[in-house]
């Protein structure tokens, strides 16, 4: 067992405490003539609960786990990154283990996502996981959202809806843009690290008239971070809507663009740090890093009668992403490398692709039994083109080719959900979906390694909604879910790295998740919930440093259970309070899995928590402090190696000092911890003459204390 000061595994700025308004109506389907949503497609209106950023009402959701986060509430909160605004979500953990232009870890139900592997995020319908990405299948990049622009997130856990397809096993949320905005921003930020971010904004009509409208952003930031290798961030994001209508009726076009180039310090050794041999932030490879974009179109169109609904969307993605990497630095030495004195585990992943999809969902408001009902079948589709390589590099130049494929994958789902109010105290959500993937390949560099495979699944789902009474809801949830496999694992024959034969890997990979919950507002102005749930698999993806096909590695199957407790409070107009809670118990189904002893699943974090206070006039002034504490998780199968408790705490100040000019002060890690974003168990060489280390611990060291100070014009 590590020093908790040496390994303290904690967050930095989540700072989600503010409340202002309650939006417990937003439209996830429009509504009409007083019309409910499909979510509840045949009760009252949900009970509105004034100052609350969170949609978490009696009413507003089919389980107890799933609700809406307002667009209010990030606008407010400290984001070292933008894949932070996803920790608004309860139980969430997101950090980095590399330069801040590459895709989060995400963490939730004592899952490591990796970078996104079971849990399935979009905006505004773009789905944002890779299938088949060169670094981590399920590869989720959220470096292009302008959190400023989000109107709202919709979030859920499980496997219980239809609508969530791959990817979405452990949870997924659904972040949405913002159609216009109340004033203009011009707005710059300055901090520690030589942090810079200019943010333009501002929205009109096209015509005088309540016609078509117009947002346009731009983005613009840099930053080098505490690294002794500068990352030199550079990073520049473009966004362009135009948008109709209503809730009702109406469609909106968004134009993305997104460029960004970086220096990583990747994880390094522990033993090197605790020993002083190089300094924390040091990098033992400075030639590591990565360059990303993407480019897409992307439209909708919605329509509501009051007694049928019709939402349909399409997009285009070019994407590309080029990583360089060095996990293990001397221990997987090759005869090809230019200098044998410089680390030569150094490799390179690319992706290129276009991405082509669309999604349409019909639905009916009906009787059913002499009950009020809604009906809604829904399907969609997606193509990926992907170009994907990897190999040996050394200081960003490639000696060794290691595989260079030519990949398309089509996924299509389809699904059916009926939702039936049978008294005013239950109601019934039942769903079914069908996915198929078909996927080929062709290996430019081993022949062998080309072909062709497909796989279908049907997952059934429902939940049973009992209430309400005295404001209470009980929830009772079951249903299966998947993700897919990377295609190079599950075509090849031949293991590109050892030329021996290749372990291969399913199309689809099960998951089958239970939950019951409750749901009360009891307590005036207080939102409660909790839920106890569970959720099996039929294959682990984890980490591997030095996977050849990319980032994750598939081990044997796994058996999760735990619960959630989460609350939401407004004393007033001045006070808001937020305390959330989740423990998981996390294992392999098999003792000794993997050939490995033990059954303890490495990063499965299991115990989070998250207090955070807000002070505020919301038209003049607010102050927000928050913490966020994190349990101890294993490094190791057998225990061996674990990562202690952490807790990170956070603050930020706004004030109006003009109408049109507001001051921004916010502090990240308050009291300087000593902590890592992320901990591995892992075996690396840290130099040509020493020994490998086969029972060793990597490390990315987290961002100190950092200022930042923002000056912000309305027009």
């Amino acid at each position: 067992m590590l020093p908790e000061r040496v390994l303290s595994f904690g967050r930095r700025n989540i700072a989600r405490a503010v409340f202002a308004v309650a939006l417990a109506a937003l439209p996830r389907v429009a509504m009409a003539d007083g019309e409910p949503t499909p979510s509840d497609t045949t009760s009252q209106q949900p009970i509105v609960v004034v100052g609350h950023h969170y949609d978490t009402a009696i009413g507003s959701n089919d389980t107890a786990s799933a609700g809406t986060v307002s667009g209010d509430l990030l606008r407010e909160m400290p984001l070292l990154r933008p894949g932070e605004a996803l920790e608004t979500i309860p139980g969430l953990i997101v950090t980095q283990h590399s330069g801040d232009g590459k895709a989060n870890q995400y963490f939730l139900r004592g899952y490591n996502l990796d970078h996104g592997t079971d849990f399935a995020s979009s905006v505004d319908g773009v789905p944002v996981n890779m299938p088949t990405n060169a670094h981590g299948q399920g590869y989720a990049d959220l470096n292009f959202l302008i959190p400023e622009l989000v109107d709202h997130i919709d979030y859920s856990k499980g496997t219980y809806f239809a609508e969530n397809g791959d990817f979405a096993a452990a949870g997924s949320a659904r972040i949405h843009i913002r159609d216009q905005l109340d004033s203009g921003i011009a707005d710059i930020t300055g901090g520690s690290y030589n942090y810079w971010r200019g943010l333009f904004a501002d929205s009109f009509p096209v015509a005088k008239n309540d016609g078509p409208r117009i947002l346009v952003a731009g983005e613009f930031m840099r930053e080098n971070g505490p690294w002794l290798t500068p990352e030199n961030l550079h990073k520049t994001n473009v966004l362009l809507r135009a948008s109709d209508g209503n809730a009702q009726r109406g469609w909106s076009i968004d134009i993305t663009h997104y460029r960004a180039a970086w220096n990583s310090t990747d994880q390094i050794p522990l033993e090197l740090i605790t020993t002083g041999a190089v300094a924390r932030f040091a990098a033992l490879d400075p030639t590591d890093g990565g360059r990303s974009g993407r480019d897409i179109v992307s439209g909708e169109w919605h329509h509501d009668t009051g007694s049928a609904f019709t939402r349909a969307a399409a997009f285009y993605q070019n994407y590309h992403l080029q990583l360089w990497s060095d996990f293990t630095f001397y221990e997987l030495r090759h005869a090809e490398a230019p200098d044998p004195n410089l680390p030569s585990d150094q490799f390179s992943q690319s992706d290129a692709r276009d991405i082509i999809g669309a999604s349409l969902a019909q639905g009916w408001r009906h009787g059913f039994l002499g009950r009020a009902s809604t009906t809604e079948f829904g399907a969609q589709l997606r193509h990926d083109a992907i170009d994907v390589a990897l190999h040996d590099t050394q200081s960003r130049v490639a000696f060794a080719a290691v595989s260079d494929d030519h990949i398309t994958e089509n996924e299509l789902g389809i699904y059916a959900k009926n939702t039936t109010r049978w008294a005013q105290w239950l109601r019934s959500i039942i769903g079914v979906r069908l996915d198929t993937v078909t996927m080929s390949r062709l290996a430019r560099i081993i022949p062998e390694n080309s072909g062709r495979a497909s796989a279908a699944l049907a997952s059934p789902k429902g939940s049973l909604v009992f209430g309400p009474f005295s404001r209470t809801e009980f929830f009772l949830s079951a249903g299966r879910g998947f993700h897919s496999n990377d295609a190079r694992g599950v075509i090849g024959l031949i293991d590109p790295t050892t030329g021996g034969p290749a372990l291969r890997v399913p199309a689809l990979v099960k998951a089958f998740g239970k939950e019951a919950g409750i749901r009360t507002e009891a307590v005036p102005g207080l939102q409660t919930s909790l839920s106890v749930w569970s959720l099996n698999s039929d294959s682990e993806l984890v980490y591997s440093a030095d996977a050849t096909i990319g980032s994750t590695t598939p081990n044997a199957a796994s058996r999760r259970y735990g619960y959630e407790w989460n609350n939401h409070c407004s004393f007033g107009r001045w006070w808001l309070l937020d305390f959330d809670y989740a423990w998981t118990h996390a294992r392999y189904a098999a003792e000794n899995a993997n050939g490995s002893a033990g059954d303890l699943i490495p990063n499965a974090v299991a115990r989070v928590a998250r207090i955070g206070a807000t002070l505020h006039d919301a038209d003049h002034w607010s102050l927000t402090a928050e913490g966020r504490y994190f349990g101890a998780y294993p490094l190791t199968q057998d225990g061996t190696l674990t990562a202690p408790a952490a807790f990170v705490a956070n603050i930020r100040g706004s004030l109006q000092t003009h109408r049109r000019i507001a001051v921004a002060v916010e502090v990240l890690n308050l009291f300087n911890a000593n902590y890592y974003d992320i901990a591995y168990g892992q075996d690396y060489q840290i130099s040509p003459s020493t020994p490998p280390n086969p029972n060793g611990i990597t490390v990315h060291p987290a961002e100190p204390r950092e200022i930042r100070l923002s000056l912000r014009e309305s027009f």
